[in-house]
């Protein structure tokens, strides 16, 4: 049947009507919202299946307050400031709506100079604030059996750090779990999963409140 000029408008405007949708702000909010991980072992999942991982149990967590989040890993063992530094630009991608900067825990097991730290993680969050990406800054809290100056010395670089971008923070990765066998792997530094959960609980809250 040949087409008549009441059939073209009418193809017109359910392709508008189409386009329009796409672009609607609903259906822009339907795309999930990615909260990246930027870290080392703890977030990589050291020794772990990766569902007991800490990316997918905060996953799991973040959806009961935030629908519709994604959680990316992107934590590498072993890496210390200076290697998150040197990836942070590929490792965070575009689409973040938050990253989780999780950062330090490898500088304090080799005794790096706080200061070395302090200058990476400074670097990190510049760059991800020039990207306009928000982000979470996980601190840690050093045992004082390393040394309580050390330990003063290295804790302080998170805070000072959170003032001086003006991002959340989050004091203390292992709050809960350093210190407990049943929550740790035989090497006392890794989490298990029961571990995984005590610092999943915790974070989820404070990680959802940034987000928002």
């Amino acid at each position: 049947m040949p087409s008549t000029p009441y059939g073209s408008f009418t193809r017109r405007a359910l392709v508008g009507l189409a386009l329009a949708a796409a672009a609607s702000p609903a259906v822009a909010q339907s795309r999930p919202r990615v909260v990246t991980i930027l870290g080392d072992s703890i977030t990589a999942g050291y020794g772990l299946p990766s569902r007991d991982a800490l990316p997918a149990r905060l996953e799991v967590q973040l959806k009961t307050l935030v629908p519709g989040v994604r959680v990316r890993g992107a934590g590498v063992s072993g890496d210390t400031t200076a290697g998150g530094l040197a990836r942070v630009d590929f490792s965070v991608q575009p689409d973040t709506s938050l990253c989780i900067v999780a950062l330090g825990g490898n500088d304090l097991l080799q005794g790096l100079d706080p200061q070395q730290t302090r200058a990476n993680l400074d670097r990190i969050l510049a760059r991800l604030k020039a990207r306009r990406i928000p982000v979470l800054l996980v601190g840690l809290t050093p045992p004082n059996a390393i040394g309580r100056s050390y330990a003063r010395d290295f804790a302080a670089v998170y805070a000072g750090l959170a003032r001086k971008h003006g991002v959340p923070l989050y004091p203390n990765l292992l709050d809960g779990v350093r210190g407990v066998p049943r929550l740790n792997q035989r090497d006392g530094i890794h989490p298990n999963a029961a571990g995984v959960n005590v610092i999943v609980g915790k974070l989820a809250p404070v990680a959802a409140r940034a987000l928002r």
